[in-house]
C-alpha cells in the first residue's frame, strides 16, 4: 500500500565472529540457520528483519534499515541490526512465526519481542534506544533541552519538581510503553522558565500546527498515550511510506482522504480549507492528503475508483471490521462542502459508497457470465436458477490457475437453463451484502431459496460440478489443501491490501 521500489546496491564485507564469518551488508548482519543462534548469543540486543527479496515493502525498508544500522555502528552502540531471507531460510521463518513480510523481531538476551516502531531510520533507532535504555531522558540544562527539542519533530517533556512523585512515576511508565516519540523529564527551574512552563505537568512540543499541547485531565498511563497519539500528527497528514503506519495504526479510525496534485494551481487554497475544517474534527477524523502526481499512488486511486483527471476529490474511510468507503455528493472542494461531507458521514446521513463497473454489453455472451455490482443481484438472486459465482482478482495467481477450469465448467452448463456460471472482479465491484476477503472466493446462490453456500472443495472440474449438483453439499476440502491455501492466499491477500493502501 503503495510504496516506491528502491534498488538495492549493497557493499558486502566480512567480519570475524568467533569461529564463524558473519557477512555484513551495509552494517546489517546477514543471518542463516547456521549462524542465527550464535549471533543472538553473542549480542545482547539485536533487531532481526525477516524479508522476501520480491517484497515491495522490504525493498522500501532496506535503505532506512541500513541507514539505522550504520548510525548505530558509528555510535559504537551495542545494538545490532540483522536480516534473514525468509524465502531461503524457511526453517528459521517458521520457527519465529513469520507470516508476512517484512516481519521484525527484537531480541534481548535471545528473548524475542515483536517490533512495533516505524519504518524510517530515525524511528527504528528511537524504538531500539527506548527498549534498551531509560524510557525518558533526564534534562539538566537549557542547552540539553534545546538539543533534545531540535532533534525530533515531536517530543514530550514531563515537568516535575519532585522526580520521585507519583505523577512523575506515571509519566515515566507512560514513556516506557510509548515507542513512537522521544520522552524527557526535568525538575530544573531554568528549563521551566526557558520553555515558559508555569507548573508541573506534561507538554508535547512539535514543529508544526500550534507548536505545543499541554496535557490536561486525569493522569493515567492510558490517558497519556492517548494524548500523545491525538496531538503528535499534523492536522493534515501527507500520506507517504513513513506516515502510513501512524495513519492506519492510530486510534482514529475515520480518515478523510483528499486526492490532489501538489502542482495544481489551487493546491495551497484547497489545502488551507482542508486544514481549517480538520481543526473542527480533531480527535474524531484524521485528515490526509494523497499526492496524485506520485506514481505509487495510482493503485490507491484505483482502489477508490478514481482517475487522476477526476481529482481533486475526497473519499472518507471508516476502519472497522471492514473498510467502509464514502463519497461526497459534490466534487467541489470548499470549506462548507468538506464540513458537510464529514459531518454527514459521522451522522449516518451519507450512505456507503460501493464501486461498480458498467454492465458490459456482452456480459452474457459467453458460457461464463460477467457480473458487476450493478447487475449482480438481478442475476445471482434469480430464484429459478442455481448461480455459481467466482469472486476473483486480476492479479491473483490462484484465480489464473482456476480460469481454464472455470471456463470448462461454464461450457458444460451453457445449455442448462437451471444453472448459471458467473464471475465478478471483486477489486472493482463491491456489494453491500457480501464482503470478499480472499481470492478466489466461490459461492453458490441456490434456486428457490436464494441460500448462499461457500465452496471450499477441490478446485477441479469434478469438484465444482459435484458442488453444483449436490446443491452445495459436496464442498468440504481436504485438510492439507485448506491449510496450505489459507496460508498462501492469506499472505497474498494481506500483501495486496497493504500495497493498495
Amino acid at each position: 500500500m503503495w510504496f516506491r521500489t528502491f534498488g538495492l546496491l549493497f557493499l558486502c564485507v566480512v567480519i570475524a565472529a568467533g569461529e564463524d564469518d558473519i557477512k555484513k551488508e551495509e552494517n546489517v548482519l546477514v543471518l542463516n540457520k547456521d549462524n542465527f543462534e550464535k549471533v543472538l548469543k553473542d549480542n545482547k540486543y539485536i533487531l532481526v528483519e525477516f524479508y522476501a527479496p520480491w517484497c515491495g515493502h522490504c525493498k522500501a525498508l532496506a535503505p532506512e534499515y541500513a541507514k539505522a544500522a550504520t548510525q548505530l555502528a558509528d555510535e559504537k552502540s551495542d545494538i545490532k541490526l540483522a536480516k534473514v531471507d525468509a524465502t531461503e531460510e524457511t526453517e528459521l521463518a517458521e520457527k519465529h512465526g513469520v507470516r508476512g513480510y517484512p516481519t521484525l523481531k527484537f531480541f534481548r538476551d535471545s528473548e524475542p519481542v515483536d517490533y512495533s516502531g516505524g519504518r524510517s531510520a530515525d524511528e527504528i533507532i528511537l524504538w531500539l534506544k527506548k527498549k534498551t535504555g531509560p524510557p525518558a531522558l533526564t534534562l539538566k540544562t537549557v542547552e540539553e533541552t534545546k538539543q533534545f527539542k531540535e532533534g525530533s519533530e515531536v517530543v514530550i517533556i514531563g515537568f516535575y519538581k519532585d522526580l520521585e512523585s507519583k505523577e512523575a512515576k506515571i509519566f515515566l511508565e507512560a514513556a516506557a510503553v510509548t515507542d513512537d516519540y522521544p520522552f524527557a523529564i526535568t525538575s530544573q527551574d531554568e528549563i521551566y522558565k526557558e520553555l515558559d512552563v508555569q507548573k508541573d505537568g506534561i507538554v508535547l512540543f512539535k514543529k508544526f500546527d500550534e507548536g505545543k499541547n499541554v496535557y490536561e485531565g486525569d493522569l493515567t498511563v492510558d490517558n497519556v498515550k492517548k494524548f500523545v497519539k491525538a496531538n503528535s500528527l499534523p492536522l493534515v497528514v501527507e500520506f507517504n511510506h513513513e506516515s502510513a503506519q501512524k495513519i492506519f495504526g492510530g486510534e482514529i479510525k475515520s480518515h478523510n482522504l483528499l486526492f490532489i496534485s501538489k502542482t495544481a494551481s489551487d493546491y495551497e487554497k484547497i489545502l488551507e480549507d482542508f486544514r481549517s475544517v480538520a481543526k473542527e474534527f480533531k480527535s474524531k477524523v484524521l485528515f490526509v492528503t494523497i499526492d496524485t502526481d506520485e506514481e505509487d499512488h495510482e493503485r490507491i486511486m484505483e482502489f477508490f475508483g478514481l482517475k487522476k483527471e477526476d481529482t481533486p476529490d475526497m473519499r472518507l474511510i471508516v476502519l472497522e471490521e471492514e473498510m467502509n468507503k464514502f463519497k461526497p455528493e459534490t466534487t467541489k472542494i470548499t470549506v462548507e462542502n468538506i464540513r458537510n461531507f464529514v459531518q454527514g458521514v459521522l451522522d449516518g446521513k451519507i450512505k456507503q459508497h460501493l464501486l461498480s463497473q458498467d454492465i458490459p454489453e456482452d456480459w452474457d455472451k459467453n458460457p461464463v457470465k460477467v457480473l458487476v455490482a450493478k447487475n449482480f443481484d438481478e442475476v445471482a438472486f434469480d430464484k429459478s436458477k442455481d448461480v455459481l459465482v467466482e469472486f476473483y482478482a486480476p492479479w491473483c495467481g490462484h484465480c489464473k490457475q482456476l480460469s481454464p477450469i472455470y471456463d470448462e465448467l461454464g461450457a458444460k452448463y451453457k445449455d442448462n437453463d437451471k444453472v448459471v456460471i458467473a464471475k465478478m472482479d471483486a477489486t472493482v465491484n463491491e456489494l453491500e451484502h457480501t464482503k470478499i476477503n480472499s481470492f478466489p472466493t466461490i459461492k453458490l446462490y441456490k434456486r428457490d431459496t436464494n441460500e448462499v453456500v461457500d465452496f471450499s472443495g477441490e478446485r477441479t472440474l469434478d469438484g465444482l460440478k459435484n458442488f453444483i449438483e449436490s446443491g452445495g453439499v459436496d464442498g468440504a476440502s481436504p485438510k492439507e489443501q485448506e491449510e496450505e491455501e489459507e496460508e498462501e492466499e492469506g499472505e497474498d491477500d494481506d500483501q495486496k491490501k497493504r500495497d493498495e493502501l
